[in-house]
Formats: C-alpha cells, sequence, structure tokens
C-alpha cells in the first residue's frame, strides 16, 4: 500500500463545525467526571480548554453557537442522566417520552452555553481582539454570565453549575467571596489560560494561573465566621423508605410508625427528620401520634423538625417543615419551602399535559415567603432549606445578610431533602457536593436529613464529619457547633462576581483599542 505524502506547505483541511460539535459534546460529556463522585477537578478545566479551544478556531458566530450547544449537551445529559429514573420509573412516564424529556432538557440548557460561545465570537470579531484576551477575559467571562443566567431564568436550574466541581480544589478558598459562579469564573480562565501554554503571552497565562491557584489555597487559611454559643447534639434520621412505597396507602401507616419510633428513639437537642418524612397532612394523622411525640420531647427537652405537608386551604399546599419542642402552649415552628422544582412542585404555565402523563403527588403546591425565621435550637439558629432549594446559594446568602424581621442570622443550616426519585445514582454525592458548596459559601455548617442519603453532617469549611451509608435506614448522631458572621458572599451574593465578568469584558475593549494600530494579533 502507498502513502500520499501530503504538501507541507499546503493549509491542513478545516475540521468541519459537525466535527467540532462531535469533539465539544464528548468533552461535555466527559466533565461528569468531574464532579461528585468521582471528583477529577482537572478533567472539567481540560473540557473547558476543548470547548474554547474549538469555538476559537470555528468559522464564525454561528459555528461558535453551534459548537457551545453541543458541549452543554454533552455536559447536561451525561450529568443528569438520572432523571430518566424519576420521570419513568417512579413518574409513570413512558420510558421513550422519558429519554426525550431527558435530551430536550439538555438541549435547552445547551442553548445557555451557544448563547455564551457565540457572544464570545461575536465580541472577538467585533473588537479584533488579541487570543490573549479572548482566552483569558472575554471566553471565561462569557461562560459565566451564562451559568449565572442559566441559574435564575425561568426559576434556574442550576444543578451541575462548574464550580461545584471545585469544593475541594484549590479554587475552593474563593467561594466565601465570590461563591460557586467564581469558581467557575476562575476554572474557565484556568482553561483559557492553558490553551496559551505555547503562545508568545504564555506568561500572562502562567501568571494568572499561578495566582488563581496560590490564591485559592491561602484564601483556605481564612476564618470568615467564629463559633457562636455551645455545640448542640444532633439525631438526622434516614428512613430509606422506597420511593414506589412512599405515597402508597398500603405503605404510608407502616413509614409514619417507622418515623415515631425512630424519632423517640433516643434525645436530642435537635432531631431533624427528612423532606416529606410524613406524606399525610397534620389533621389526617391518628389523633395521638403528634401529642405522643409532643410528650416525649417535653419529657427529654428535645426539639423536632418534622419534614410534613402543610396546608392552609384547599388550594394552598405547602411543602413544609414543623419545629416542635413539646412545650404546653408553644407555638409550633414553620417553614415553606420557597423555590420549588418545575414540573416537580409547581406547573409551569402551558404545560400541565406534560405533568399529566406522570403520576407525581404533591405536584400543584404553593410557594412560601423568601425570607423566614430560623429554628431556635439552644443556644444555636437553625434555618432549614428543603432539597431543591440549597442549589440556590444566594437566596440562602441573603436569608444570612437580611433575616426575618426581629431575628438573628442563622448558625447553621439543615437540609432536608428525598433523592429516592432518583433511586442508586450519582445525584446523591452531587447534592451532597451542592451542600458543600453552600458551608463554603456561608461559613455555616451544614446538617443533611435524607430519605435515602445522602445524610451527613458538614463543618462551615466544607467538609463532611460524618455520613451514612446510602440506601441503608439509620440515624446520625452528631455535636454540631453553630457558627457567626460574615463571609463577603454573604454581604455581596453574586454581585462581586458580576462585577469582575463586567471589568473583565471592559479590560478586553481596552486591551483591543491598545492593539487595534499594532500588529496584527495571533
Amino acid at each position: 500500500m502507498r502513502f500520499r505524502r501530503t504538501d507541507p506547505n499546503q493549509p491542513r483541511p478545516q475540521r468541519s463545525t459537525r466535527g467540532r460539535m462531535t469533539i465539544t459534546a464528548i468533552a461535555g460529556a466527559l466533565c461528569v467526571f468531574a464532579f461528585a463522585p468521582f471528583g477529577w477537578w482537572p478533567l472539567q478545566i481540560m473540557g473547558l480548554a476543548t470547548l474554547f479551544y474549538q469555538v476559537l478556531r470555528s468559522d464564525g458566530v454561528k459555528s461558535a453557537a453551534l459548537i457551545g450547544w453541543a458541549f452543554g449537551l454533552g455536559w447536561t445529559a451525561a450529568g443528569t442522566h438520572w432523571l430518566y429514573i424519576s420521570l419513568h420509573t417512579y413518574g409513570g412516564m413512558a420510558a421513550p417520552l422519558a429519554a426525550l424529556a431527558v435530551l430536550l432538557l439538555a438541549a435547552g440548557m445547551g442553548l445557555y452555553v451557544a448563547l455564551a460561545m457565540g457572544g464570545a465570537a461575536w465580541l472577538r470579531q467585533r473588537w479584533a481582539l488579541p487570543l490573549a484576551a479572548a482566552n483569558l477575559l472575554v471566553l471565561p467571562a462569557c461562560w459565566t454570565l451564562a451559568e449565572w443566567l442559566r441559574g435564575w431564568l425561568f426559576t434556574g436550574f442550576p444543578w451541575l453549575s462548574a464550580g461545584y466541581a471545585h469544593n475541594h480544589s484549590p479554587l475552593a478558598g474563593f467561594a466565601p467571596i465570590i461563591g460557586m459562579y467564581g469558581l467557575g469564573w476562575l476554572a474557565a480562565t484556568l482553561a483559557g489560560a492553558l490553551l496559551l501554554t505555547f503562545h508568545r503571552t504564555r506568561w500572562i497565562a502562567a501568571a494568572t494561573a499561578v495566582a488563581a491557584l496560590a490564591g485559592g489555597a491561602a484564601l483556605t487559611l481564612v476564618q470568615w465566621t467564629t463559633p457562636q454559643g455551645q455545640p448542640i447534639s444532633v439525631r438526622l434520621l434516614q428512613g430509606n423508605v422506597p420511593q414506589d412505597e412512599k405515597f402508597n396507602g398500603a405503605h404510608v401507616a407502616a413509614a409514619i410508625t417507622q418515623y415515631q419510633r425512630a424519632i423517640m428513639e433516643a434525645p436530642a437537642d435537635l432531631i431533624a427528620t427528612p423532606e416529606t418524612a410524613i406524606v399525610m397532612l397534620p389533621h389526617q394523622l391518628p389523633t395521638d401520634y403528634l401529642p405522643t411525640v409532643a410528650e416525649f420531647l417535653k419529657s427529654t427537652g428535645s426539639q423536632l423538625i418534622l419534614g410534613i405537608p402543610v396546608a392552609d386551604s384547599q388550594t394552598a399546599y405547602f411543602n413544609s417543615v414543623l419545629g416542635l419542642t413539646g412545650q404546653p402552649g408553644a407555638s409550633y415552628y414553620r417553614y415553606d419551602k420557597h423555590h420549588l422544582v418545575p414540573f416537580g412542585e409547581f406547573i409551569p404555565l402551558g404545560f400541565r399535559w406534560f405533568v399529566d402523563l406522570m403520576a407525581i403527588p404533591l405536584g400543584d403546591q404553593t410557594s412560601g415567603a423568601d425570607i423566614q425565621p430560623a429554628f431556635t435550637v439552644r443556644d444555636q439558629r437553625v434555618l432549614p432549606n428543603i432539597c431543591y432549594e440549597d442549589l440556590f446559594g444566594e437566596e440562602i446568602a441573603a436569608q444570612l445578610h437580611q433575616p426575618a424581621a426581629g431575628q438573628q442570622p442563622a448558625t447553621m443550616l439543615l437540609n432536608v431533602s428525598n433523592l429516592a426519585w432518583f433511586g442508586d445514582t450519582i445525584a446523591i454525592p452531587q447534592h451532597l457536593q451542592i451542600s458543600q458548596m453552600r458551608t463554603l459559601e456561608t461559613g455555616r455548617p451544614m446538617l443533611r436529613a435524607t430519605n435515602t442519603g445522602a445524610t451527613a453532617v458538614i463543618d462551615g469549611r466544607g467538609q463532611v464529619l460524618q455520613q451514612l451509608p446510602v440506601n441503608q435506614t439509620g440515624t446520625l448522631a452528631a455535636r454540631v457547633q453553630g457558627m457567626q458572621g460574615n463571609t463577603p458572599y454573604i454581604l455581596w451574593g453574586n454581585r462581586l462576581l458580576l462585577l469582575l465578568t463586567a471589568v473583565s469584558l471592559a479590560a478586553a475593549w481596552f486591551w483591543s483599542q491598545r492593539t487595534k494600530k499594532g500588529p496584527k494579533a495571533a
């Protein structure tokens, strides 16, 4: 067989947009290994570098947008494939429709990346940007703005946002200052710097990388919050009730009895159950159920956070937790979930037909107030959030910065969840990683009481101190120290990060003006 020698003076054939889309779709899908439970965070930086490389060599704005869309499609489909289980296995949706729904979600999330990469390509063309300015300033800023937009537009879907991969990377030290989205911006900047390794501006890229990595490591030594009061004893219950039995009338009585026994098994300053541990409304419970629990709380000095739905009327249902002390005449504490899950907890306008394809109970709920008081337990103030809510760091920070009228900021956080909807999948460690990020941003410990996992105690520096095995019935007993004080992220939320992206884009424009009359940039 003879091989034809190519002329080295001839330009290499350009890869088609379709070929670049294939590469970035694979790179996006592989980024799932950067997140929990795998934790290979450098892989994410390499994935973003692959995306930026293909965009920089695209044929134009449209091509760059398509390449970005493919990356977002692969990223989301691989990272949230477990949604198929909730839609099909437990939601009752036909398998082909459930698979199609997951792909449509991934395609929709890909539009944010398409917007970012198309915008970056347009800015590079319009401003005639040097390569270094595009890599270090424009591409990371556009990526970050798209991630932030994804986190709030149409109620937001920030699951698998880039910053979550870095709760244990050297960048984690920046979390108390610029939050999860800020870590994603730094990761994107490192990806841009990686592409400049053999470029004449590699010294700028090297300095940027060293500043980010060394700065993050140094910031981990800063103690943003300080202990408040005395530690409290906690018992976190993990009922491990199968999802297909949770709302099944034949099993409901056994589940509520199981939780009553677990609550009364031993005293603690705070006992917490998972989200909707009790699936019946309070008035539907046996008449002696809550009085029996209250008597135990009174006799032991314990306090209880109970996951239970609450109805204010025949049309106003809430996913709530009730705080009970057992003291005679004492009013109960109540927290209502305010950031509801689309399709699972509320029905977006025009999508009733889609929800009707599934059999999801409690699927049309009412949202609680944005700012709600914490639950006082001895020296500590415990602020609950329910499942999906702890994806929204800026909302938790706002409740700490400006607590309910007459209240002091919470000293610890409590997440109650039921991830049995997603089976034994990577959704469980991914959600634990999300809670770890909230502790890094706020400097507060997080207690997690879940149905199937991950039930855990996380300290104010993002370290998991104790954790129950997943998919096992059990109780986690621990002593937890509350923390007080404000991190910069509590005070500023995402505003500082948005300012940094604006400064990056402004700096890119000034850079382009300085080089406009010079030699043509590489």
